[in-house]
């Protein structure tokens, strides 16, 4: 018999998605279509994915779906991960970026891989004022 067949009904064995959460944790597949707000409460967009460093596993950036309709000229933005704050008020991000700071921001479309250029990351950093580590 599987192991989780000998634990009382409520625990993590009923409900899959008690695995992939906790107080202080939260899985990826949760973040992913969080919405991003303003200061003022205003919704700017939502997490598209975020980017990891392969080397000490910390989330790098937030790339925030923002403009387009129905998927149509969709840009994304990377959003240092540091700048965005989790606001239970608003059941989503905080981020001190405007609607028009975005038109300006460093982005891509689906089809781009800015990625691969080493400096497109520094020049996140840069666009927002923070530090390229």
């Amino acid at each position: 018999m599987a192991d989780n067949m000998h634990k009382p009904a409520g625990t993590v064995a009923d409900d899959p998605d008690s695995f992939n959460q906790s107080h202080d944790l939260i899985a990826s597949n949760k973040v992913e279509g969080t919405n991003v707000y303003s200061p003022n409460d205003e919704k700017i967009g939502s997490i598209y994915n975020f980017m990891v460093d392969k080397k000490s596993g910390k989330v790098s950036y937030a790339v925030m779906s923002f403009g387009g309709f129905l998927g149509l000229g969709e840009r994304y933005h990377p959003l240092p991960w540091d700048n965005l704050t989790y606001d239970t008020n608003v059941g989503g991000y905080v981020v001190n970026v405007t609607r028009e700071q975005l038109d300006d921001a460093p982005s891509y479309a689906m089809d781009e891989d800015p990625w691969n250029d080493p400096a497109y990351g520094r020049r996140v950093h840069e666009y927002y004022g923070t530090p390229y580590i």
